[in-house]
C-alpha cells in the first residue's frame, strides 16, 4: 500500500524558492458590470492594493427595491472565500456563482476579497489584507469619488464579515482586530462563519473518527496549516487554535450577533463546537447550527446550499 501524499491529494508542488505550485487549475469566471437582460446581478473588479496584489469583486442587484421613490439601501457583506489558506481564487466558478446567488437572494452587495495565499504570504497577511478591506469599505462613504455602488447602495449600518473554512477563520479575528479601530460610519453588525477552520496540536475525537475523509483527510488540514502559520509555529498558536488564547477571549463579548454553521462528519466539528461554546462563555450573542453532513456539502447538495442561504436571509436583519 503506497503512503498517502497530502501535496499529491492537494495537487500543489513546493517550489525550491518556498513558493507553491497549484495544478488544481478551477474554471473562472469575468466580472459582469453589464449584466444583460434576465441576468439579476452585476459585478465588477476593483483593485485594493496595487503592491500587495489584492482586489475585490463587487455583487450588486441589477434591480434594486425603491422606496418613495428612493433606492432602499442593501446590507453590505464582506466574504472570504475558502482553499484551505493556499488556494482559489473569487473569480473560480463555485465561488463567483456562489456570491452572485446571495447577492441575489438576499438581497445584499458582496465585496469578495482576492487576499494573498499561503505559503507565498503566511499569516498574519491574510489579516492584513481583510482589515484593509474593511478600511476600505468604511471610506467609501465619505469619498466624494467613492465606489458608487456601495456608497449610493450600501447600508453602512448592516454590514457582515463572512467566510467559509479558513474565509471564517479569516472574518473571526479581523472582526477582533477591528474591534480596536474606528470604523465610523461603518457598522459591523455580525460574522457569519460556515464551517470554520480551527485545529490544536491534541488530536479531538471528531478528529481521529474522521482521520480518514475522502476530500478532507487530516494530513490534508495538517499540511495546510504547516503551510500557513507563521514559521516555528504549531498548531495551538491563537490563529489556529482560539480556545488557547485566554488573552483575546476578554473582546470576544464585544463581537456582537455570530452565525456558526458546521457539519457532523467534518473532521473539525469537536473544534467548532469547542468555539461555539467558548463564543458563548465570554457573552457573545451565537447561533449555531450543525446538520449531519460533511465540510463542503453545501457545496454540492442544493438542499443544504439552500437551507444555510435561508440561515444566512434569517440572520441579516
Amino acid at each position: 500500500m503506497s503512503k498517502f501524499n497530502p501535496y499529491e491529494h492537494l495537487k500543489i508542488e513546493v517550489n525550491q524558492d518556498g513558493t507553491l505550485q497549484r495544478h488544481n487549475k478551477m474554471p473562472q469566471m469575468r466580472s459582469n458590470p453589464n449584466p444583460g437582460q434576465g441576468e439579476s446581478v452585476a459585478s465588477k473588479d476593483i483593485t485594493i492594493n496595487n503592491e500587495k496584489h489584492t482586489w475585490v469583486r463587487l455583487y450588486c442587484p441589477s434591480k434594486l427595491a425603491s422606496n418613495d421613490g428612493c433606492v432602499a439601501r442593501l446590507p453590505l457583506m464582506i466574504y472570504f472565500h475558502s482553499g484551505g489558506w493556499i488556494d482559489h481564487s473569487v473569480a473560480d466558478l463555485f465561488n463567483h456563482e456562489n456570491c452572485v446567488q446571495y447577492s441575489r437572494s438576499l438581497p445584499c452587495i458582496i465585496i469578495s476579497l482576492e487576499y494573498r495565499l499561503a505559503p507565498e504570504y503566511r499569516l498574519p497577511a491574510q489579516y492584513e489584507d481583510a482589515l484593509e478591506v474593511i478600511l476600505w469599505v468604511r471610506d467609501q462613504m465619505n469619498d466624494p469619488n467613492g465606489e458608487p455602488w456601495i456608497k449610493e447602495y450600501g447600508d453602512f449600518f448592516r454590514c457582515y464579515l463572512s467566510g467559509r473554512g479558513n474565509g471564517a477563520n479569516m472574518a473571526y479575528n479581523v472582526c477582533l482586530k477591528a474591534l480596536d479601530i474606528s470604523l465610523y460610519p461603518l457598522n459591523i453588525s455580525g460574522i457569519i462563519l460556515n464551517q470554520p477552520m480551527f485545529s490544536g496540536n491534541k488530536r479531538t475525537m471528531s478528529e481521529l473518527k474522521y482521520a480518514c475523509d475522502e476530500l478532507y483527510p487530516l494530513p490534508v488540514w495538517d499540511l495546510m496549516w504547516e503551510l500557513a502559520l507563521p514559521k516555528g509555529c504549531d498548531r495551538d498558536h491563537r490563529y489556529c487554535n482560539p480556545m488557547n488564547d485566554i488573552a483575546l477571549q476578554s473582546k470576544v463579548k464585544r463581537l456582537g450577533r455570530c452565525l456558526v454553521i458546521g457539519y457532523s462528519m467534518d473532521p473539525m466539528i469537536d473544534r467548532q463546537q469547542e468555539f461555539v461554546s467558548m463564543l458563548v462563555k465570554c457573552g457573545a450573542i451565537v447561533e449555531a447550527h450543525f446538520d449531519v453532513g460533511f465540510h463542503g456539502v453545501d457545496l454540492v447538495d442544493a438542499k443544504r446550499g439552500s437551507y444555510n442561504l435561508q440561515l444566512v436571509k434569517d440572520f441579516v436583519k
